[in-house]
């Protein structure tokens, strides 16, 4: 299958070359921002806001986890804003978001980097309020339709922006490209893709020299899987990926619709604590067998998400061709197919990074900057 590619460079480098390039004292960018979550995301988030000062007048004014937060009425250096919250107030979700109060002279951006269902609960409300609300945390548009249209009308009637780049893969122009087809008038046919960072990266690593186990362990200590590796395994990430991108396309999938192949072992799903290096020895001999048979073919094993012309939606590994588009992800890239009626006989295809805390960054702060661009600009003094 051969296909139309583009890359993020080259999707990116499309976006900044669109008009002329602005004064920039007169045309700088400028928002107020509320950062939720400080793990590897959200540090990775403060350095790049702190790279961003030349550029961008983005004023953090304030940031929390699940303990502590820090607020204040003017702007907190993100260079020095992880040290000074380990001596913050007693986290309080509503108090560090009325930090960014009633006022309307400069956008208003929740960036929410977590993982919290408590935190995605809360951004209808938000975006109702008349806050702008970009995310990496998939769970309010990436579970039941209802949650997903309840945002959209949350952000139509508050007339603010719902900046979810960063939910499917990292910042890539994946949504960007699909509602963009949708717009001029092109009808998405069929997705597929390698969406799962984690996965795709242990599936192009797991050869067989040595068991799957032996390669989980060290995606585990590359920092590429969550600490309990049931939430990369499950397959739970890669359908909340796939509802989001099908849902850009247009259609109205419930999670029910999405068959879903999980690889932990059904010994280890409901078990309370995590399971150790040992407990997933149990997949060792499982997916050496389906290994050794894509091989005896002549295939490979690849995670892949797919949406077909039919409406079926399945996320699960798949014996692929190795000339398949899809099967020559490397490392942690996403690659995802997309088939319309532009592209019936060629898909495009866009490939790039599609994990990692500093990409994921970029995409958060992409879309709090496109947000402040809009906004009418302010002369420095």
């Amino acid at each position: 299958m051969s296909a139309v590619v583009a890359t993020a460079a080259i999707a990116r480098a499309g976006d900044a070359a669109v008009g002329a390039a602005p004064d920039i004292e007169d045309a700088k960018p400028r928002a107020d921002i509320v950062l939720l979550g400080v793990g590897t995301v959200g540090r990775a988030v403060l350095t790049r806001l702190s790279a961003l000062a030349d550029v961008a007048d983005l004023r953090l004014r304030a940031l929390a986890n699940t303990r502590t937060r820090l607020q204040s009425a003017d702007a907190i250096d993100p260079v020095a804003a992880i040290e000074r919250l380990r001596d913050g107030e007693a986290a309080d979700l509503q108090r560090s978001i009325a930090v960014l109060g009633a006022q309307d002279a400069v956008p208003r951006v929740v960036v929410d980097a977590t993982a919290s269902a408590d935190v995605a609960a809360c951004h209808a409300l938000w975006l109702r309020q008349g806050l702008h609300v970009v995310t990496a945390n998939k769970l309010a548009i990436g579970g039941v339709a209802a949650n997903e249209r309840a945002v959209r009308a949350a952000a139509r009637a508050g007339a603010t922006v719902y900046g979810d780049s960063a939910t499917v893969g990292a910042g890539l122009p994946l949504l960007r490209s699909v509602r963009a087809l949708r717009a001029g008038g092109d009808r998405i046919l069929s997705l597929a893709g390698v969406v799962s960072g984690s996965l795709g990266w242990l599936f192009a690593t797991f050869d067989g020299t040595r068991p799957f186990s032996a390669c989980l362990r060290e995606a585990h200590a590359r920092g590429f899987t969550e600490p309990d590796a049931r939430a990369d395994l499950s397959g739970e990430d890669m359908r909340r990926k796939l509802l989001i991108l099908v849902r850009a396309a247009g259609f109205a999938l419930e999670p029910d619709d999405v068959t879903v192949e999980s690889l932990v072992p059904e010994a280890l799903r409901d078990r309370a604590a995590a399971p150790t290096d040992a407990d997933w020895e149990r997949c060792d001999e499982p997916l050496q067998r389906r290994l050794d048979s894509a091989r005896r073919h002549g295939r490979v094993l690849r995670p892949v998400i797919r949406f077909d012309d039919h409406g079926r939606a399945r996320a699960g590994l798949e014996t692929l061709d190795r000339d398949d588009p899809l099967a020559q992800s490397r490392g942690c890239d996403n690659r995802v197919a997309i088939r319309s009626t532009r592209y019936a006989t060629r898909p495009l295809l866009i490939e790039g990074p599609g994990a990692g805390a500093e990409v994921t960054a970029a995409a958060l702060l992409d879309d709090v900057l496109s947000i402040a661009a809009s906004a009418p600009k302010h002369r420095s003094a």
